[in-house]
């Protein structure tokens, strides 16, 4: 099923493509030229999060922001896992499809493993990475590990599925003060149904499900993208991935690194620092 709602063209204007991946429709933006930048979000949200940040660089940067399937406008095919390795061959379709060379990397949240994933094999054509509130090692912390073992009870997936809670509860309640009326729709209209919440009830599952692969990543992104130049982009005031747990990893992965502190920034930090997040990227990577 394809998502039949069209963003307000005040709020997210851009042009909306797609591309005809194996897990079917993926739409994306592609916005400006320069140095490519791409976009990775994570879960629940879509490349509406990153609307600020690429109204922000693409007079400067070919920003392109994407929407897995079964995430914001892309399709949500029959018999696709929504999986994180899934999800990660496909940003590699779209990579290749787009023939991206010199381009720079960013992810937060599941964005992280799913771009830096994407981004190993084809660690010659990256030019820099940024990461913001994100992990690319197995997520060990108790409450994390809570939170998947409680989202993936039956009444918790039902909830997800029924109820939208994931994007109600998490998202909005984190966000709700700070988006407008007309923002709070653009959350929930793509995920109307629930049919077309089933990649939301994965996502908290891949916190234990996804150990080997990120078992891998955190061999595989040191060894392939330690030497390029990073970013990191930080919500201080995270629940999720707090900084003083992550950071120093991250430190230790990238000798070329920079970090932004981002002071009362939360887990979705491009909805509460967006001009903080241009202005780093556009120094990192003039």
């Amino acid at each position: 099923m394809l998502i039949d709602f069209v963003p307000d063209g005040g709020l997210y204007p851009f042009e909306s493509r797609w591309f005809d991946s194996s897990a079917g429709r993926v739409h994306y933006i592609d916005e400006g030229a320069g140095t490519p930048i791409l976009f990775c979000h994570g879960s629940p949200t879509w490349s509406f999060l990153y609307r600020h940040i690429v109204k922000g660089l693409r007079d400067r940067y070919r920003c392109i922001a994407v929407d897995y399937p079964g995430f914001g406008l892309s399709e949500r095919r029959a018999g696709f896992g929504y999986t994180i390795a899934e999800q990660t061959a496909v940003l590699g379709e779209l990579i290749d499809h787009l023939r991206l060379d010199g381009f720079v990397v960013m992810g937060q949240d599941w964005g992280g493993p799913i771009g830096l994933g994407a981004a190993i094999s084809r660690a010659d054509r990256v030019s820099g990475i940024v990461l913001g509130n994100t992990v690319f090692w197995p997520i060990e912390a108790w409450p994390n590990r809570a939170f998947s073992m409680i989202m993936s009870s039956r009444p918790m997936q039902r909830r997800i599925l029924e109820r939208n809670f994931l994007v109600d509860r998490f998202l909005l309640g984190e966000l709700g003060r700070k988006l407008t009326a007309a923002e709070i729709h653009h959350y929930r209209a793509v995920q109307p149904t629930a049919e077309a919440r089933r990649a939301l009830t994965v996502m908290p599952r891949e916190i234990r499900a996804a150990h080997p692969l990120l078992d891998r990543l955190a061999l595989d992104v040191p060894a392939a993208l330690g030497d390029k130049p990073a970013l990191a982009v930080w919500g201080m005031r995270d629940m999720v991935f707090r900084p003083d747990s992550c950071l120093p990893r991250i430190r230790a992965t990238f000798p070329d690194l920079r970090v932004v502190e981002l002071p009362h920034a939360r887990h979705f930090i491009q909805e509460h620092a967006p001009d903080a997040i241009t202005a780093a990227i556009a120094t990192r990577f003039p």
